[in-house]
């Protein structure tokens, strides 16, 4: 029934496909009446899974799909990751500690609004049935956000600009992230969607270290580069920052021009106050009535934050603990997302015959054993680096890809921005885990060994996190065994 002072909405004419009666029956359903424009049947009270609903799409219309992964990466891979961040908690910026300092808080504030807004602004597309117009909006405004960082000079009165940018971008990014995942039901099936979501994930791999290696062979790292661009004033960087803009604005051009709105009942308005109080009703009924997802998605949080560690502190450990110079961790980092990105698509097709939780636990279960042995052989130089470094990227990849095809298979039709904005926003609330972990297990390396470079035991609180998840992970039942409701 619908929430008291809202009128009921209208019943779809969307044909139903049943299979049968699920966990819960039909009073067991809680935001669904006025989340989901789809009334289930009597006979389904959880109503068909977006997925089940969905018909068979074109190989053209998913490398679209995927172009999208492609073109916004710039975001993240040179942005957020390798380039700017960098740029902005240089010296020319202030001391280091007080930029890095700095740029911590910006990253747990705008940490903080993803996890406030990601289920709201979700939900609100499956009502409005806006998640394709609202996906190209935020794009646009990624778009001109990461070009915006053009006026970012490398002066101290310039922190604070570049970091509030690169926090609304980081904001925007994630939210819009929320309304693509919530689009993989216009490009997949239950049949297909391991490999589309894989080959998505491997896109966005590919299409970042791209992006960076034509920006810093071509601009950043010689002494004048193209259009006459040289390093005085940051302007080698600050171009950069244009040319990001620019390819995320071209190359998802191919993503809007074949996703599509579907026209929905109209859904009664719902103020900002209702909408917090149907979040926390919908993750009530989850507890409830499927409660399985909530355990996936606490596994999920967990081992994305120990994925996200992997390479965020991968370069960290090159340098500091394996001697990889500047270079050779460019070098690295881009053969790296090369097999990331391969070895996700490849995983993606084994995604669709075995299930994405094996996948997901195959995964983890590898990361968790070539942690150990770069900790174990931490002293083997750069070449254990190369080798175990590499081998890990395999796995990285398909285990976020596969979350997705997981969390995708459960939701119904009418709720995927509201199920993939929780799902960001437990990811967010315990981002701080793998960082900690991290710093902690150097300092107890410290306080064992009392060797002044204990950096390598940084991996354990890494692969803590990563086999926390795995366990979590493990007892959640199978895709086939359970659904959102």
């Amino acid at each position: 029934m619908p929430w008291p002072g809202l009128p009921p909405l209208p019943v779809s004419t969307r044909p139903q496909l049943s299979r049968g009666a699920f966990r819960g029956g039909p009073d067991a359903a809680t935001v669904s009446d006025v989340t989901t424009p789809t009334a289930p049947t009597a006979a389904d009270p959880a109503g068909p899974t977006a997925l089940e609903v969905a018909g068979p799409a074109s190989r053209r219309k998913v490398l679209a799909w995927g172009m999208w992964d492609w073109g916004s990466q710039p975001f993240n891979t040179v942005i957020t990751t390798f380039v700017f961040s960098v740029y902005v908690t240089s010296e020319s910026f202030g001391a280091t500690n007080a930029t890095s300092t700095a740029l911590a808080i910006s990253t747990a504030i705008s940490g903080l609004f993803v996890a406030l807004l990601a289920p709201v602004l979700g939900q609100n597309s499956d009502r409005s049935g806006k998640t394709v117009r609202n996906l190209r909006i935020q794009t646009w405004l990624l778009a001109g956000l990461s070009a915006s960082l053009y006026v970012v000079k490398p002066e101290p009165a310039f922190l604070w600009v570049g970091l509030v940018l690169l926090g609304v971008g980081s904001v925007v990014s994630e939210i819009a992230g929320v309304n693509y995942n919530a689009t993989i039901d216009q490009v997949a099936t239950g049949k297909t969607v391991g490999r589309v979501s894989g080959f998505g994930w491997g896109m966005g791999y590919l299409g970042g270290i791209i992006v960076l290696l034509l920006l810093y062979f071509l601009l950043i790292q010689p002494d004048v580069g193209l259009f006459g661009v040289s390093d005085t004033d940051g302007l080698n960087i600050r171009v950069s920052m244009i040319i990001c803009g620019l390819w995320t604005l071209l190359f998802t051009i191919p993503a809007f021009l074949v996703l599509k709105d579907r026209p929905r009942p109209r859904a009664p308005r719902v103020g900002v106050a209702m909408s917090y109080r149907l979040v926390g009703r919908s993750i009530t009924g989850l507890w409830g009535t499927s409660r399985h997802t909530v355990y996936f998605l606490l596994a999920s949080a967990l081992y994305r934050d120990g994925l996200a560690g992997v390479f965020a502190f991968g370069a960290i450990l090159a340098s500091g603990t394996f001697g990889l110079s500047a270079a050779d961790v460019i070098v690295f980092g881009a053969a790296a997302n090369i097999i990331a990105g391969i070895a996700t698509m490849a995983f993606g097709l084994l995604d669709d015959r075995i299930g994405p939780k094996r996948v997901i636990l195959v995964s983890l279960g590898s990361l968790v054993v070539l942690g150990t042995l770069i900790f174990i052989l931490h002293d083997g130089g750069a070449t254990t680096f190369w080798v175990l470094g590499l081998l890990m990227t395999v796995f990285v990849g398909p285990a976020q890809a596969a979350s997705r095809s997981f969390l995708a298979r459960l939701i119904p039709e009418g709720k995927n921005g509201e199920i993939f904005g929780l799902y960001a926003t437990t990811g967010r609330v315990v981002s701080f885990m793998a960082p900690a972990a991290f710093g902690i297990f150097i300092a107890i390396g410290a306080g064992i060994t009392g060797q002044e470079n204990t950096q390598y035991w940084g991996i354990l609180g890494i692969v803590l996190i990563l086999a926390a998840g795995f366990a979590v992970m493990l007892p959640v039942k199978e895709h086939t065994e359970h659904r959102v409701s």
